[in-house]
């Protein structure tokens, strides 16, 4: 199974944020230990810096994360063909579409993300990380 991670549930591991940090981090997870691929665009990766920058007001802190996220997921790079096939996609927000393309285009099972509502029109199904958990276990 093959899963593109959104840019929030990165922030939520990165931060620990309280309520969303386990079913993040377990989805990241399956993938360090080679039962699930998980990658990120490389767009999202410099999102994250600048949510963590901001957050943190170190860049060399921000940059440590930024190293150790590498270590993480797989990092694709955003082509031509994803910008202008995001461009004929029906979501409202460019870069969630973009996200969407990429996905379709890496043949992603799934989106991992908080924010169900912004994929809708998404080629790839966006399931939250406590969803995408029930259905690994059911599947496993």
């Amino acid at each position: 199974m093959k899963i593109l991670i959104d840019t929030n549930v990165i922030i939520d591991i990165l931060e620990k944020r309280e309520l969303f940090f386990d079913d993040s981090y377990m989805t990241v997870q399956l993938g360090l230990e080679g039962k699930i691929e998980t990658f990120m665009s490389a767009s999202a990766i410099t999102d994250v810096y600048y949510i963590l920058y901001r957050s943190l007001h170190n860049k060399e802190k921000a940059k440590e994360k930024i190293f150790a996220l590498t270590n993480l997921v797989n990092i694709c790079n955003t082509t031509n063909d994803d910008i202008t096939n995001a461009l004929v996609l029906f979501i409202n927000d460019f870069e969630d579409a973009v996200t969407a393309s990429i996905a379709k285009r890496e043949k992603a099972n799934y989106i991992i993300t908080r924010n169900e509502r912004d994929f809708i029109n998404s080629p790839v199904p966006a399931i939250n990380p406590s969803h995408f958990l029930q259905i690994f276990e059911a599947a496993d």
